[in-house]
């Protein structure tokens, strides 16, 4: 009952999946779904405007559903009903206390300098979620007005628009691309001079902020990067994580060999992690779990069943330091995980138990400056 964004574009997998007017969720693909919110909206958006007023109705029907009116002050009318059953309106807050809907014919009057109408363009929807019969946004005969009266049958989960506007329509989207699997080889190298928005594609940031940076000092290699660039905890309306974390991938890989070229830039408390299996993001990162493998400015290392940090499974000296560009690289095969420094083994044999699959990841141990470039996942 709540979109909680335009346009669902974010791994499915995370809290609040596909809960968008529309779901574009497969860049890689092209893929995506009109879905049924979107019609509904236009229940409401396409018979009024910015400006409309709503009227001063009781909106109560006497079999269960609700209406609502609004007005131009220029003499257009619109009504929208919803007879949506108990089970099909709940939202995850606040608790709905419980109340019926059921078939009914409901009679409306209009008054004043609506007396005169006499014709009301109609648009129903019907969501058949046990029955699988559903329509959506479909244009149906005109009801007359007569005496300044209608009477209408309703049904149980449905939506219907009166209106005194012939504007609306619906229109029609070519099929989309069929769906894809993420890429099981992905590489990004960040080298783009002047790219048309600031994230790099695909990631998906969970805290922290990612986006693309040039580093001028740097003659070599490392000129184009993704850089950690949010040095300030925000304050947010969910309980971030303490640390930055950018998902990617497929949330059902298994096994995967995570490589990226990191950049530490805070001295001495400062360090930066790849990861993979990782299982949760959104409003639950703080608790998110997976194989994260961490290098620190002080020359240290470690290996954590979590983004926290609090469930070491291998720590050591790695000799890493900040100001300097080193590769990590994560293997990570069946219950059992291993990982490289410069592409020579730092540790292996490490078990691992839980989660059994999960996106790729890389971040920072804090709210810090840090670069990340020439990512690989396969």
């Amino acid at each position: 009952t709540i979109a909680w964004n335009l346009v669902a574009s974010y791994y499915e997998q995370l809290p609040f999946g596909r809960c968008g007017l529309m779901t574009a969720q497969e860049p890689w693909s092209g893929h995506y779904k009109v879905e049924a919110p979107i019609w509904i909206t236009a229940h409401t958006t396409q018979f009024t405007q910015p400006g409309w007023s709503y009227l001063q109705v009781d909106g109560h029907l006497n079999g269960g559903g609700s209406f609502v009116a609004l007005t131009d002050g220029l003499g257009n009318l619109t009504i929208i009903i919803e007879t949506m059953t108990h089970n099909h309106s709940q939202c995850i807050r606040p608790r709905l206390p419980h109340f019926r809907v059921k078939p009914q014919r409901a009679t409306f009057y209009l008054k004043g300098s609506f007396y005169m109408v006499e014709t009301l363009q109609v648009w129903h929807s019907r969501l058949g979620f046990e029955s699988g019969n559903t329509s959506l946004f479909e244009q149906l005969y005109p009801l007359k007005v007569q005496n300044g009266s209608f009477s209408i049958d309703l049904d149980m989960d449905e939506v219907y628009t009166l209106t005194t506007l012939k504007t609306g329509r619906k229109c029609s989207c070519p099929e989309p691309p069929p769906p894809q699997p993420f890429p099981s080889n992905y590489k990004d190298d960040f080298n783009i001079r002047n790219p048309p928005f600031s994230e790099a594609p695909n990631f998906a940031d969970q805290t922290g902020v990612f986006e693309y940076f040039i580093n001028a000092s740097d003659p070599g290699d490392h000129v184009f990067t993704l850089r950690q660039v949010v040095v300030q905890r925000p304050i947010t309306w969910a309980s971030d994580a303490d640390q930055t974390i950018s998902l990617i991938g497929d949330f059902y890989w298994v096994n995967m060999t995570v490589t990226c070229d990191i950049y530490i830039e805070k001295p001495g408390e400062g360090g930066v992690f790849v990861a993979g299996r990782v299982d949760n993001g959104g409003i639950y990162v703080r608790q998110t779990r997976g194989v994260f493998f961490w290098v620190f400015a002080d020359g240290t290392y470690r290996v954590t069943g979590d983004l926290a940090g609090e469930e070491v499974l291998m720590k050591g000296l790695s000799g890493v330091r900040d100001h300097a560009w080193h590769t990590l690289t994560l293997h990570i095969q069946g219950t059992s995980a291993s990982g490289l420094l410069n592409g020579y083994p730092l540790w292996e044999n490490v078990t691992i138990s839980e989660p059994s699959n999960g996106w790729a990841a890389l971040g920072t141990h804090s709210f810090e400056f840090a670069q990340f470039d020439n990512f690989h996942v396969e």
